[in-house]
């Protein structure tokens, strides 16, 4: 194991090529992330106590256990890799912000679990292609592949799939708990947006092309698995084909960004990568079910000129006070304790 030592440069922004505008995006988050925080256990118990103790027949819970199951499981890989990021990141605001996500995906973690748990539905192994994409990037071997593989591509899946499950509204609790994930996904993406550019400016051509592979890895597990859950999806009126259409235009958007704060041109990669995902999507989860003579033509001729469906959609939502509320209550809550407390502080102090 390597010796730890105190990291005397982490205020030094040029040194580790971080622009002093990304720092104070990253610095942000914290703060956001402090002030946007909440108790999950009383969240939970006031959706439940406002909407009831879920309560669905037996196949529906287990198509929504078995897709949250694997959201449950991510959460807890996500805890694990922001909590590494934090320990190995070293610019201070960097490190604030991977500090912020860990206590994040802490609660995510834990609320999902005690959510399946009052649904009826015991979390088991997840499918062979989920759990190689999540432990692809929990044992990564360097930071740029665990900060392009969570951040910009599970965390925009995962924001797509919790979006398009409160618009169904499959079950009450479940969304409007769902906005209050969103919140905190939507600013973990930032990590990745602002601090990857640093770190592909300082690799070298062989380490950005093993970074692009990675990449390619990572989309054949998320494929394969949206694959895997296309039933369940299919009975929660989720359609697979259009979570995955979304999931990849978020992170091709995400791509877009890193490459265009580094003044490079994104058109190539993103070619490669938009034309594969969409070759194998027709082969696996095709538009019309027209047999396998259709679907294979269908999908050499994505091969050849790509697909013509496009997907326009922005990295992270904006999620209101008005989506969050018991947020809000928590803090008035916080703040009116405060007061009180300083109050009889304040008449002690006096009658002494």
């Amino acid at each position: 194991m390597a010796k730890r030592t105190i990291p005397y440069s982490m205020f030094d922004h040029e040194g580790h090529g971080l622009a002093a505008k990304n720092a104070r995006v990253l610095e942000r988050v914290y703060h956001k992330g402090h002030k946007h925080a909440w108790d999950g256990k009383a969240v939970l118990d006031a959706l439940i106590e406002t909407h009831g103790k879920p309560a669905l027949d037996e196949r529906t819970k287990q198509a929504l256990g078995r897709v949250f199951s694997i959201i449950m499981w991510g959460e807890l890989a996500a805890w694990r890799i922001s909590a590494e990021l934090a320990d190995e990141l070293e610019p201070l605001e960097a490190k604030m912000a991977a500090t912020s996500q860990a206590f994040d995906e802490a609660r995510h973690f834990y609320v999902m679990h005690d959510y399946l748990e009052v649904l009826g539905y015991t979390p088991e192994r997840i499918h062979k292609g989920a759990q190689k994409l999540l432990e692809g990037v929990m044992n990564a071997d360097n930071l740029a592949k665990k900060l392009l593989g969570m951040q910009l591509m599970v965390e925009p899946v995962a924001l797509t799939l919790f979006h398009v499950i409160k618009e169904l509204d499959v079950e009450p609790v479940l969304t409007a708990l769902m906005p209050y994930y969103e919140r905190d996904e939507a600013r973990h993406v930032a990590l990745g947006l602002q601090y990857l550019p640093a770190l592909l400016q300082r690799m070298s051509v062989k380490e950005r092309l093993e970074l692009f592979a990675f990449q390619f890895r990572l989309l054949n597990y998320e494929i394969f698995t949206n694959y895997y859950i296309m039933r369940d999806l299919e009975f929660l009126n989720v359609p697979p084909r259009k979570l995955i259409d979304t999931g990849k235009a978020k992170q091709l958007r995400a791509l877009e960004e890193v490459f265009s704060s580094l003044s490079m041109d994104a058109k190539l990669p993103t070619m490669f990568l938009d034309r594969y995902a969409d070759t194998l999507t027709e082969l696996t989860l095709p538009l019309a079910d027209d047999g396998w003579k259709g679907r294979l033509q269908r999908t050499f001729d994505v091969l050849r000129h790509g697909s013509v469906s496009t997907v326009n959609v922005p990295i992270a939502p904006t999620i209101t006070d008005a989506e969050t509320p018991l947020i809000q209550s928590q803090a008035k809550r916080a703040t009116r304790s405060t007061r009180t407390k300083r109050v009889k502080r304040t008449s002690r102090s006096t009658a002494a």
